[in-house]
């Protein structure tokens, strides 16, 4: 049974009747035999283009692509449409598939978001295009779902420095939270953010030659006050509080270190100056 359906199918391909072939190959879409429905299509291209049955079979083709999740192909054939058939009542539909294609293709928050920026340009370019569609709030949607994948990657990757460990990647702990903070103000993760800066900070400054510890531990004390005024009732309250107490203690150390410098230095300068010149 299956070699008789095989050969009719072979038989079907061969054939140069194009119009049963289209309506065999609509059969075929409408029943999700998409592998057979493309195969078809596709010896159609050739044959009907540049007459009107190619707008039809431009845009099955693309949507047994995407049935089939093979979404880079899908795309291009959607963007084929939309840029061959810009004035096409399917355009607008073509053009928001294509972007949804990329959002498809966006991978997990710990991998490479090539395909998370494409997708996010793409659906902006829809939304600007057609800001009456119907299809304009779905792409808003799915634009924060992609800022949200983002931003996930963006604070995991800043908390890596602050795992690591060692001195220059706590200060770069603080500039990566800083700069998520930037690009992200909206963040849901902005509270633990400013935390963790506070942190690490503190263990930058900790870790510090005593001449730089009264500056960064300073610096502890001003994303505390900063943090308290918008979380005044956080969660990470006590722990930072803690570390604002543990800086003061060091700016006050700190500075009593200098001024034994200074004053060692002084007492050598005034000694030297006492010395008797030949």
């Amino acid at each position: 049974m299956v070699v008789g359906c095989k050969s009719k199918f072979e038989k079907l391909r061969a054939s140069n009747n194009i119009a049963q072939k289209y309506q065999e190959a609509l059969k075929y879409y409408n029943k999700k035999k998409y592998s057979k429905a493309l195969i078809l299509f596709d010896d159609l291209m050739v044959k009907y283009r540049g007459q009107s049955e190619a707008e039809d079979l431009y845009y099955y083709t693309a949507y047994t692509n995407y049935n089939l999740r093979d979404y880079t192909t899908a795309r291009f054939h959607f963007k084929q449409f939309t840029d061959t058939y810009p004035n096409s009542a399917r355009a607008e539909e073509c053009r928001y598939m294509g972007a949804y294609c990329y959002f498809l293709e966006s991978p997990k928050a710990g991998l490479d978001q090539e395909y998370t920026y494409r997708a996010i340009e793409a659906l902006q370019l829809f939304i600007n295009l057609y800001p009456d569609s119907e299809r304009a709030k779905e792409a808003s949607g799915l634009i924060q779902q992609l800022r949200d994948k983002l931003e996930a990657k963006a604070f995991a990757n800043a908390k890596l420095y602050l795992d690591m460990g060692l001195q220059d990647d706590y200060r770069a702990a603080v500039i990566a939270f800083d700069n998520v903070l930037r690009e992200f103000p909206d963040t849901k993760y902005a509270e633990e953010m400013e935390f963790l800066s506070i942190k690490a900070q503190y263990l930058y400054a900790n870790q510090s030659h005593p001449r730089r510890q009264e500056e960064r531990f300073s610096e502890v004390l001003d994303l505390y006050a900063n943090f308290i005024v918008d979380y005044p009732e956080s969660k990470f309250r006590k722990e930072a509080d803690q570390l604002n107490k543990d800086a003061e203690k060091g700016v006050e150390q700190a500075t009593k270190y200098m001024a034994q410098v200074a004053a060692a230095t002084a007492a050598q300068t005034a000694e030297k100056a006492e010395e008797p010149t030949n």
